[in-house]
């Protein structure tokens, strides 16, 4: 078959056996629009992807391993926590719940079908479980606090601040999950690219974040500390998807540099743009009053911070001049480049597999 009737064809790794065929060579390995066997995952070409994998396997843990003791109290004490208090953690239960599902599903239906690569396939593989990992984590809050769950489950069609937020993610894979959708144009590789972007970079990258810290804000005030602890499991998680994400980004764009045109580039720093607003107003809608000694003002300039190094990380310049981070306790857990274990609780210690020391990369 002719490379050209080749490109009309999505390579999958479910096609017929070639019986007699040459062995794979480095070379033949693409990250998109592969035509090599998928089904051999070495010789490797991106040695990232395979570490990020052995990393992620030895963080393996499970929700049902926190004690969501002093939470329960804590929740069915009607004077322990303010009502504002008590809505941001239903409120984000609400949209992390439906986010990871959204995620996952992205993952399985859209994203693993285009990316041709096995080692990179590997990881997906681990992130897709991951997701539903987390997803079982707010479950598991959820039931373990006696929440109704049936009104968590379902704000992302009931409330407009995790409604706005999911529906914009959907947006993102209408076409990667459309069966006929194939990549091999640079039509439609710049849709995988964007896509990919927008689900990397802004609902990984910048999307979570306001959750992340209003909930890690509450256990440091020692408020629902199992609860913040799952959070600390699941960003612990979530970076190394974002640097993940990156990776295949940044080597997309090597490989395929006609790709990155100035047209395409000031449509994905619109698009980052437009994510950053969508946040700055989850976080008003989560907290208009300010609490915790947060407020949403200091989100603004939070997420502009956040966004400016994603515009770095690939390959774009900083769209907000002079920014800082007015969050310095979540640059000690988040944003600082060390090597150590980088949270205080039982999450610092908790590893299989052998004694990964977790380190936080650029990319955060």
């Amino acid at each position: 078959m002719t490379d050209v009737a080749m490109l009309d064809k999505q390579i999958t790794g479910l096609e017929s056996l070639e019986f007699g065929a040459a062995r794979i060579r480095v070379d033949d390995k693409k990250i998109i629009n592969c035509r090599a066997d998928l089904n051999q995952l070495v010789p490797f070409k991106y040695e990232w992807s395979w570490d990020k994998y052995l990393k992620a396997c030895a963080n393996h843990w499970m929700p049902t391993e926190i004690n969501m003791s002093a939470d329960i109290a804590l929740w069915k004490n009607p004077n322990d926590l303010t009502l504002d208090e008590r809505e941001i953690i239903e409120r984000n239960l609400g949209f992390f719940s439906t986010a990871d599902s959204l995620v996952a599903n992205n993952l399985v239906l859209a994203v693993y079908r285009h990316i041709t690569n096995p080692e990179c396939r590997q990881y997906l593989l681990r992130q897709a479980f991951e997701e539903a990992l987390h997803t079982h984590a707010y479950q598991y809050v959820i039931e373990s606090l006696g929440m109704d769950e049936a009104k968590i489950f379902n704000m992302y069609r009931e409330i407009p601040a995790v409604s706005t937020k999911a529906a914009w993610a959907l947006t993102y894979t209408e076409s990667l999950s459309d069966p006929n959708f194939t990549t091999g144009t640079p039509e439609n590789d710049q849709r995988l690219l964007r896509d990919l972007i927008a689900f990397y970079v802004i609902f990984e990258g910048i999307f979570f974040y306001v959750g992340f810290t209003q909930v890690l804000s509450m256990g440091r005030r020692n408020k629902m500390v199992g609860t913040a602890e799952q959070f600390q499991y699941i960003l612990r998680d979530e970076s190394m998807h974002l640097n993940f994400g990156i990776d295949v980004i940044n080597q997309i764009k090597i490989e395929n540099p006609h790709l990155w045109t100035l047209s395409f580039q000031e449509e994905i720093i619109n698009m980052i743009k437009a994510g950053v607003e969508l946040e700055y107003q989850y976080a008003i809608d989560t907290m208009p009053r300010g609490i915790l000694g947060l407020n949403a003002s200091m989100f603004k300039e939070y997420l502009q911070f956040i966004a400016n190094r994603r515009f770095l990380q690939i390959g774009l310049s900083e769209q907000y001049p002079g920014v800082t981070n007015p969050f310095p306790w979540m640059s000690e857990m988040i944003d600082l480049k060390k090597e150590k274990n980088f949270f205080e609780t039982r999450v610092t210690e908790y590893q299989t597999g052998g004694a990964l020391m977790w380190e936080e990369e650029d990319h955060k």
